[in-house]
């Protein structure tokens, strides 16, 4: 009997949601496989001769917790929902020459919330929240407002670290940060299916640092996109395969650049499956970084205590 085990701890999920042919689920996405090969030319690419990872690479990765979810009565007395989140963002720099270090981080706590005239929330010494009003929301419509806030602030710290020549990789899909000069999404979860049948091979053909030619994606987000294969993954058709994308903004050319610089940067950071339940997708700087930002986020149970003291004081 033959069979694979995906090396991700199952406690988070799976790193493909699919099959040895790749996720189950077709994008809906238009596709175009020929920006650098011809479809019929497609093939496993290697690193160029040449090409080297930059003296300086940034990896940036923000995380957010809803700290407790509220209701408020409004000016107009009627009661409308709301969440007390604290989310933070930073930044990994990794220099060739002095190692990596965690920087630029940023905490913030806010209440979104559907209510039109909210004043921040003083929870004493544990934390203050910001009161930022979104009309008419319900709470996914709160959540994405949270998503944004914490893409909004990954972009901030991320600007103030740029220097010349750097490589930004970003944990996760660009979205909003196709501005960002020399910058990549990393995407670590394989939900889609972007590819026609034809072309799934290629991507089960790939060794370790190897990627597949550029596509472009259009739907909701248009990205120039490449699956490129870390090592330490396992046997498996799929195993270790990441997605890596880049604004479809950038030139073509530039973009094959981008392509080709990713993997002589990113497999080096590829986790080891000893030490990390999501390895190899789960990037050793990143999960450091992860774990440093849910630590300066502060302890949600008493987060969570604080805002109930307070409720209580508003109520007296």
């Amino acid at each position: 009997m033959k069979f694979h085990v995906d090396a991700w701890d199952p406690g988070f999920g799976a790193s493909i949601e699919g099959s040895d042919r790749g996720p189950a689920e077709a994008s809906s996405a238009k596709l175009d496989p020929e920006i650098e090969l011809p479809s019929a030319s497609w093939r496993p690419l290697d690193t160029p001769p040449g090409v080297c990872a930059p003296d300086v690479v940034l990896l940036v990765d923000g995380v957010r917790r809803t700290d407790a979810r509220l209701w408020i009565e409004d000016h107009d007395g009627v009661t409308r929902p709301g969440l007390a989140s604290s989310y933070a963002a930073g930044v990994v720099r990794c220099e060739r020459s002095t190692g990596a270090s965690v920087t630029g981080v940023k905490v913030e706590r806010t209440l979104f919330t559907a209510a039109e005239q909210p004043t921040d929330v003083d929870a004493g010494q544990a934390a203050r929240y910001r009161a930022e009003s979104v009309l008419n929301a319900d709470e996914k419509d709160l959540s994405n407002r949270l998503q944004g806030a914490l893409t909004e602030l990954e972009i901030e710290v991320s600007r103030q670290l740029r220097e010349d020549g750097d490589l930004l990789i970003v944990d996760g899909p660009l979205r909003s940060r196709d501005a960002l000069p020399r910058t990549l999404g990393y995407i670590k979860t394989q939900q889609k299916q972007y590819l026609p049948e034809r072309l799934i091979g290629v991507v089960a053909a790939l060794q370790a640092g190897q990627r597949t030619p550029l596509f472009r994606i259009t739907g909701v987000y248009e990205r120039l996109t490449w699956y490129l294969r870390l090592p330490h993954g396992g046997t498996s058709p799929w195993a270790g395969v990441v997605r890596v994308e880049c604004s479809a903004e950038v030139p073509e050319h530039q973009a094959v650049a981008l392509a080709d610089l990713s993997t002589a940067t990113i497999p080096r950071f590829a986790s080891l499956p000893y030490k990390d339940p999501r390895a190899p997708q789960n990037l050793v700087p990143i999960a450091g970084l992860e774990k440093k930002l849910r630590h300066l986020l502060g302890d949600g149970k008493l987060l969570h205590r604080a805002l109930a003291l307070a409720a209580h004081r508003t109520a007296a």
